[in-house]
């Protein structure tokens, strides 16, 4: 899957000049892998517009592909999905090999537990470091069956089970992935799917079920807890689909046109749904100048074009029930907070250490090597900020094969010392293939 040579890529970002101009950042992540796999479950003919054409969601094209859906791309980019229905995916002939994906591995496992295939799942060196348990127990309630790789790991095979029994299922941890994965299974499963959400995760898969026709209702307890129930045995309607632009992918430049002194950039077309713009409001706590411009709806998710003025930051330290609406953005968000004025405490993170790489202690190790004082905590990261004096640099920083790590310390490249040489770049083309254009486009790279 992965058309990239073996050899490490290594790369160094220096001291930029003010950024200035527009960007246009890849089709959201989250959406992207949902508009390909619900398509696919729909009768007849969806259309799909600025997908994200990232190796992780090629991997679940590829995989939607092999259990029978046709899925095309046109001259144009458009990418036109001929669905199956709900209960009519094949028998794939081969592993799906779903290479550094989490979101494909974990939410194409809820698709498969409620048909009767068997399916086995691979992955890189990354995602194969990942568990699946989180995933693997509730699926097996409703009636799949699993042999998987010590730890619960990839390689792992599954056997779908039809008919499936809905689930009435209390999320242990906030997961959109978890959550996503048992609607999915439920869509095929007779009677009613039940879940309970105590602190609310990313929405896109129950907007997008509705969407696509599916009965699905969300209730909202006086505690912030969500109840969400799903009617089973669902008939999927094909869509016309326009994929927002991504907001953790917006974050890179976003952030960047905040740190280098004199920048103001306008990155048009991002997703501002509420379940994901924790970092903007973060960033406007610390001081952070981002006004949204034009805002409107596309496809049942607000978008709006994001103007973004280099600020003077200080240290914050925000409330940990946040963490799930930015929970891929906490990488950069440390390069920010690096920046600020003052100390930084960010709690609440367990999650980001079983992400593409354990993120907390990969960031305060990069963090470290480029003169930032870090302490890693438990379940967060204490950063002391330079009050807006260049970082010292230096490097190679390791990424760990992680795409949001090497962007991170891109940016935090661009305002240091003596630049900061990233050890490989490779992974960033998981995620936003177009990314050192994109600062090139913005006058950050020679």
């Amino acid at each position: 899957m992965t058309a990239h040579s073996d050899q490490p890529e290594p790369m160094t970002f220096t001291p930029a000049p003010p950024l200035s101009g527009h960007a246009a950042v890849p089709g959201d992540k989250s959406i992207s892998h949902r508009s390909l796999m619900l398509s696919a479950l729909a009768v007849g003919e969806s259309r799909v517009e600025g997908l994200l054409e990232g190796e992780d969601v090629l991997a679940t094209a590829a995989a939607m592909r092999a259990m029978g859906a046709d899925i095309e791309r046109d001259a144009d980019g458009i990418w036109h999905v001929h669905g199956v229905g709900v209960g009519g995916l094949l028998q794939p002939q081969t592993a799906l090999d779903m290479g550094n994906s989490g979101t494909s591995t974990r939410l194409l496992m809820g698709l498969v537990a409620s048909h009767a295939i068997t399916a086995t799942f691979t992955g890189d060196a990354s995602l194969s470091k990942r568990p699946m348990a989180r995933v693997t127990e509730p699926l097996s309630r409703m009636g799949a069956s699993f042999t998987a790789s010590p730890g619960d790991r990839l390689p792992l095979t599954m056997r779908g089970a039809c008919p499936a029994v809905p689930l009435d299922y209390r999320l242990p941890v906030a997961s959109a992935q978890v959550k996503s994965a048992i609607l999915l299974a439920g869509l095929n499963a007779p009677g009613i799917t039940r879940i309970v959400e105590p602190v609310p995760t990313r929405d896109h898969s129950e907007r997008m079920l509705k969407g696509f026709g599916a009965e699905l209702e969300v209730a909202v307890e006086g505690d912030g807890t969500r109840i969400i129930t799903l009617t089973g045995e669902a008939e999927l309607k094909p869509q016309s689909i326009i994929v927002p632009g991504d907001p953790s992918s917006a974050a890179f430049p976003m952030v960047a046109a905040l740190l280098v002194p004199g920048s103001r950039v306008t990155i048009a077309n991002v997703g501002l749904n509420t379940t994901r713009a924790g970092l903007i409001d973060l960033l406007r706590e610390m001081g952070g100048d981002i006004v949204v411009e034009n805002p409107r709806e596309v496809g049942g998710e607000p978008v709006g074009d994001l103007l973004v003025t280099a600020s003077a930051l200080k240290g914050v330290e925000p409330d940990p029930a946040r963490a799930p609406s930015m929970i891929d953005e906490y990488p950069v968000a440390f390069v920010a907070a690096a920046l600020a004025e003052g100390r930084s405490i960010f709690r609440g993170l367990e999650e980001l250490r079983v992400k593409e790489s354990d993120r907390i202690a990969t960031m305060a190790a990069g963090l470290r090597a480029i003169g930032v004082a870090v302490e890693e905590l438990e379940d967060g990261i204490v950063i002391e900020g330079s009050g807006g004096a260049p970082l010292a640099g230096g490097g190679p920083v390791a990424t760990k094969l992680d795409h949001r790590i090497a962007m991170s310390f891109a940016v935090a490249g661009l305002v240091s010392r003596d630049g900061v040489t990233i050890d490989d770049m490779r992974p960033v083309a998981t995620s936003f293939p177009g990314f050192t254009a994109l600062l090139r486009s913005l006058g950050a790279l020679p």
